[in-house]
C-alpha cells in the first residue's frame, strides 16, 4: 500500500516540523528496532492526520532504522529485518537518490547517536557522487557515543561498536586517531566492568580480540578474565567460569605466556568435568549429558601441546576421564527412548511441526526443531527394504543402473540371488534399496516437518551467527578450532542460504568424522608406494567399523547414505566435484543435510540447557 505519493518532495523544513525527536525519545533504550517502531507509528499518525510531508519524513527515517546491521560485511552492512515470500522490509537499494540527498541534508541536525549514525552510514554507503569520508567519520563518531553497558549491548550496541571499528579501519589514516580512541574506550569499559555485569567483560574482550586491538593491554585483560573465571567457579557458576577461563587462555596465549595458557586451558577442562559430575548427580540425572561433558573435557585437554602436558598430568588425566566417559556412556543406554507415531498425511504433519516450535522461547523452539523429525532409523529402514524386495521379488532379480542428471552411470545395483540369501550381491542390493528408501523419507520429511517448522522459527526468533557459533563451541562433537565454521554454516541455513550452508558444512562434517576417528586411534590416511601420505575421504572414513562405534548405527548410516553413496543424494562427492548447481543446493536433500548437521551439533548442547531428556545423545543419535 502506498504510504505517500511517489513524487512528493520533502526538505529540511518538513524534517524540523515532523517532531521526529519525540518518536525517537519515546523508544529510548530499545535500539534500532524500538526506534523503527516508534517512527513508524508517528508516520502513520502524520499521514492519517493529513500531514503527508511530515509522514514521508518519518517513514524515511523509520525505513532507515528498520534494517539489521551486519557489521562484518563492508559492502553489505545492512540487511532487511524481514524477508517473506519474495518480499522484504527496507534495504539500502530501496532508497532513491533524493532520499539519500535528504539524509545528507538533515544528518548534522540529528543529535540522537543511534539515528545520526544510521543516516550518516547510509549516506556514506550510497552517495557516490561525490563520496566524501565526512559522513563515514560522522557515523564513526555517532556510533561510539552509544554506551558500552550490558543493557545497550544486548539491544544492538555490540553491532554498532563493531561497525564503528570496521568503518575506522576501512578509512585507515583518514580516520586520524579514532582507532586508538575507540580502543581506549573499549579497554576502559572492560576495566570498570564488574562481575555483576555478567558477560560484559567477556564481550568487550572478544570485541578487542576479534579486531586485533589492545595488544599492549593483553596481560591485564587476561588476568582480569582469569579473576572472573575463578570468582564464577567459587560461586558455583560453572558455565561462566568456563567461558571466562577460555577467553583468558586466548589472551595469555597472545602475551606469549605458555604456562598461564596451559593453566587456564586445564581450568576449562576441569570445569567441563565439574559439569559432568553435577549433571550425573542432579535431581534429574542424565548420564547421556554427563558423557558429552566428559568428552568435551577430553577434547580440551587434547588441545594442550604435548610439551606442556607433563605439568598438569594431562595424559594421565585424559585416561581417567576416558574411563568416566565410558562408564557414563554405558549408563546412558537406559535413558534412550524410542520414538514412534501413527501414519499421518502431510497436512497433519505440517501442523504438528508448526505447533512443535510455535510460541516457545528461542531455546525451547530450537530444541523442538531438531527433534521435530526423528532422523533415520536403520533397523526400520532395513526391515521395510527387505519387505519391499520380498514383495517385488521379480523386480529385485533385475540389476539396476543409476544415471546422473548429465547421463553418466554413477552406480549399479546387482540383482538378487534367491539361491544364496547371504551373498555379497544380495547385501549390495539390500543396501541400495535402503538408500533409496532413505532418500524417499527425506523427500517427505523436509516439506512435512523440517521446512514448516523452520518457517515458524525464522518468523518468531531472530537468531544471529554468534548464537550458532556459541552453540557449536559447546557441542562436544565439534572439533576444537572449527566452532566458527560450523556456526557460520548453521547460521547460513537458518537464513535459508543453503548454498553457503552446504559448502561450509559438508567439509566440516567430513573433518568432524576424521577428528573423532583419529581421537579413537584410527589411522585416517593412506600411504602410497612413493611415500606420499594422503587423507582418506569421507566415503572411506564412514566404511570403518569404528565410525559406527563412535557415532552409532543411525548417524553412521546417514553419513554414508546422505553424503557418499551414488545411489543416494551423494552430496559430499557432488559438492567436491562442483556438480551441485543452484537448484540442487536448494533441494530437500540440501535442506535435510543442514538440519542433520544442526541436529548432531545441538543434541548435547540442548540436553544440558533444558535439563531434560530430549532423546538425543552427544553424537545426535536418538
Amino acid at each position: 500500500m502506498e504510504r505517500y505519493p511517489k513524487d512528493l518532495s520533502v526538505g529540511i523544513d518538513d524534517f524540523r516540523d515532523s517532531d521526529w525527536k519525540s518518536a525517537v525519545t519515546s523508544s529510548e533504550g530499545k535500539g534500532y528496532t524500538g526506534i523503527w517502531e516508534s517512527l513508524s507509528t508517528a508516520a502513520r499518525s502524520a499521514v492519517n492526520g493529513g500531514r503527508t510531508s511530515e509522514g514521508k519524513v518519518l517513514w524515511l527515517l523509520a525505513d532507515a532504522c528498520s534494517m539489521i546491521l551486519n557489521p562484518g560485511s563492508p559492502n553489505e552492512p545492512f540487511k532487511p529485518f524481514i524477508v517473506m515470500k519474495g518480499n522484504h522490509t527496507a534495504i539500502p537499494e530501496d532508497f532513491e537518490k533524493s532520499d539519500i540527498d535528504f539524509f545528507s541534508l538533515i544528518v548534522e541536525e540529528v543529535d540522537d547517536a543511534w539515528l545520526q549514525a544510521r543516516l550518516a552510514d547510509l549516506v556514506w554507503l550510497l552517495k557516490k557522487t561525490p563520496r566524501s569520508p565526512e559522513h563515514a567519520l560522522m557515523a564513526i563518531d555517532a556510533y561510539r557515543r552509544i554506551p558500552l553497558d550490558v543493557e545497550t549491548w544486548g539491544r544492538g550496541g555490540d553491532e554498532c561498536w563493531e561497525r564503528t571499528i570496521s568503518l575506522t579501519q576501512m578509512l585507515g589514516a583518514g580516520a586520524g586517531e579514532r582507532i586508538k580512541e575507540i580502543e581506549t574506550a573499549i579497554v576502559t569499559a572492560f576495566e570498570v566492568a564488574k562481575s555483576e555485569d555478567g558477560f560484559l567483560s567477556l564481550w568487550l574482550a572478544d570485541l578487542l580480540a576479534a579486531n586485533r586491538l589492545a595488544h599492549e593491554e593483553a596481560a591485564g585483560i587476561a588476568k582480569k578474565l582469569e579473576s572472573l573465571a575463578r570468582y564464577s567457579d567459587e560461586q558455583g557458576d560453572l558455565h561462566s567460569a568456563r567461558e571466562f577461563s577460555a577467553a583468558a587462555a586466548k589472551w595469555f596465549r597472545q602475551t606469549g605466556d605458555v604456562a598461564k595458557t596451559t593453566e587456564m586451558t586445564a581450568f576449562v577442562a576441569e570445569e567441563w568435568v565439574k559439569e559432568a559430575v553435577a549433571r550425573a548427580s542432579s535431581d534429574q540425572p542424565s548420564h547421556m549429558v554427563a558423557a558429552s561433558f566428559y568428552e568435551k573435557a577430553i577434547q580440551t585437554y587434547r588441545s594442550i601441546p604435548r610439551r606442556e602436558r607433563s605439568t598438569y598430568r594431562v595424559d594421565e588425566r585424559m585416561a581417567e576421564l576416558q574411563k568416566n566417559l565410558n562408564e557414563a556412556g554405558e549408563r546412558s543406554l537406559d535413558e534412550v527412548k524410542a520414538f514412534s507415531s501413527d501414519p499421518i498425511d502431510i497436512t497433519q504433519s505440517v501442523e504438528i511441526a508448526r505447533n512443535a516450535v510455535r510460541g516457545k522461547s528461542a531455546t525451547d523452539a530450537l530444541a523442538a526443531f531438531v527433534t521435530v523429525y526423528p532422523g533415520a532409523r536403520v533397523a526400520q529402514i532395513r526391515e521395510s527394504s527387505e519387505k519391499m524386495l520380498r514383495e517385488h521379488a521379480l523386480e529385485a532379480l533385475i540389476p539396476a543402473t543409476y544415471i546422473s542428471k548429465d547421463g553418466r552411470v554413477i552406480g549399479r545395483r546387482p540383482g538378487m540371488e534367491q539361491s544364496n540369501p547371504d551373498s555379497e550381491n544380495n547385501k549390495a542390493a539390500l543396501w541400495a534399496e535402503m538408500v533409496e528408501y532413505y532418500a524417499m523419507e527425506i523427500g517427505l520429511a523436509v516439506p512435512s516437518y523440517i521446512w514448516p517448522a523452520l518457517r515458524v522459527m525464522v518468523l518468531e526468533h531472530r537468531l544471529r551467527e554468534g548464537d550458532f557459533v556459541a552453540v557449536a563451541a559447546h557441542s562436544p562433537i565439534v572439533p576444537i578450532g572449527c566452532e566458527r565454521l560450523f556456526g557460520k554454516a548453521l547460521f547460513a541455513g537458518y537464513e535459508k542460504d543453503f548454498v553457503t550452508a552446504l559448502h561450509l558444512l559438508v567439509p566440516q562434517i567430513e573433518h568432524m568424522v576424521r577428528y573423532h576417528l583419529r581421537a579413537a586411534g584410527v589411522k585416517t590416511t593412506t600411504l602410497s608406494d612413493d611415500g606420499i601420505e594422503t587423507e582418506n575421504g569421507l566415503g572411506t572414513l564412514v566404511s570403518f567399523p569404528e565410525t559406527t562405534q563412535i557415532f552409532g548405527e543411525d548417524v553412521s548410516f546417514e553419513l554414508k547414505a546422505l553424503f557418499c553413496d551414488p545411489c543416494g543424494p551423494n552430496l559430499r562427492n557432488e559438492l567436491a566435484h562442483g556438480l551441485l548447481d543452484d537448484e540442487a543446493c536448494q533441494s530437500a536433500y540440501a535442506v535435510y543435510a543442514w538440519w542433520f548437521g544442526l541436529r548432531i551439533v545441538l543434541g548435547a548442547f540442548w540436553n544440558a540447557k533444558r535439563k531434560t531428556d530430549m532423546g538425543t545423545d552427544a553424537n545426535g543419535k536418538t
